[in-house]
């Protein structure tokens, strides 16, 4: 699969194009800071912004879209349900609301944010109305573990297109990875950088140098090569820059192994089995 540029694409299972490197917006402080990095990056050559309503910057990432200039069905914008209106099972109202605040009349991936225990199989039967109302072109879920997955499966007439969970060279969670791959569920990884301190890992610092590249672009380049699309998030235009600046670089299966061995099954998040908000 070539991966070459911010406007390769991923496949997703219904026929819709995904590209593999986007923004991430979690922690991106709502206002000014959340339209300008935004802007930052479309200006860059990204096409593809993740955000999510608990994240509170979803009006900010819809204006900036707009501003851009670039037309609406260029850029690839994913937002989530979050966890209140799951257990609501207002997921309908609540694409409606982050519609609202995107101004757009739909997005291009809708996500579970989390599996809420006792609600989320009931809530995938509402993401595939939705699906099939057009506001969303693909469905998915985030933070989702193989037993979640397999329990959608069960009463699913439409495959989910996207997991995006935690992922990064300490927390690999292969096997979570082969399922999805092996069911047509593309991977997708939140946190790619180890919220920044993926330049504090001796292995990856060497490797950088070895390429004449940061830590952050080693580790971005290292999730592509596993076909794991990647949403490294940043406000700072130069990092927005230098996380796009991958594709002139190839690890070499040697490199890709020694980042592979660092996993500990460490993680910067909740497990998604034990979280409680």
């Amino acid at each position: 699969m070539k991966i070459d540029s911010l406007s390769s694409s991923a496949i997703l299972n219904n026929g819709v194009t995904m590209p593999w490197l986007g923004l991430g917006t979690y922690l991106t402080p709502p206002g000014s800071i959340a339209e300008q990095s935004c802007k930052w990056a479309l200006e860059a050559g990204y096409r593809h912004i993740d955000t999510a309503a608990f994240y509170k910057n979803e009006e900010n990432i819809g204006r900036s879209v707009r501003e851009s200039g670039i037309p609406r069905q260029d850029v690839f914008v994913t937002t989530k349900c979050w966890n209140d209106d799951m257990r609501a099972l207002t997921v309908a109202e609540a694409l409606d609301r982050s519609l609202k605040l995107l101004g757009m009349d739909h997005v291009d991936l809708y996500l579970l944010h989390w599996p809420v225990k006792g609600k989320y199989v009931e809530c995938w039967q509402i993401m595939e109305k939705i699906y099939k109302q057009g506001k969303a072109r693909a469905i998915g879920v985030s933070n989702f573990f193989i037993h979640h997955i397999e329990d959608v499966l069960k009463i699913a007439s439409v495959v989910p297109a996207v997991n995006q969970v935690e992922w990064h060279p300490l927390a690999r969670q292969q096997p979570l990875v082969d399922f999805c791959q092996n069911k047509g569920i593309i991977f997708e990884a939140w946190a790619p950088l180890i919220q920044g301190k993926v330049g504090e890992i001796p292995e990856i610092v060497a490797i950088a140098k070895a390429h004449k590249k940061s830590p952050a672009q080693v580790a971005i380049r290292w999730g592509l090569q596993h076909d794991v699309v990647m949403i490294p998030k940043s406000v700072k235009k130069e990092r927005i820059l230098e996380n796009a600046d991958v594709f002139d670089f190839q690890l070499t299966p040697d490199e890709m192994r020694r980042i592979d061995a660092l996993d500990k099954n460490q993680r910067v998040g909740p497990n998604p089995d034990k979280f409680n908000f």
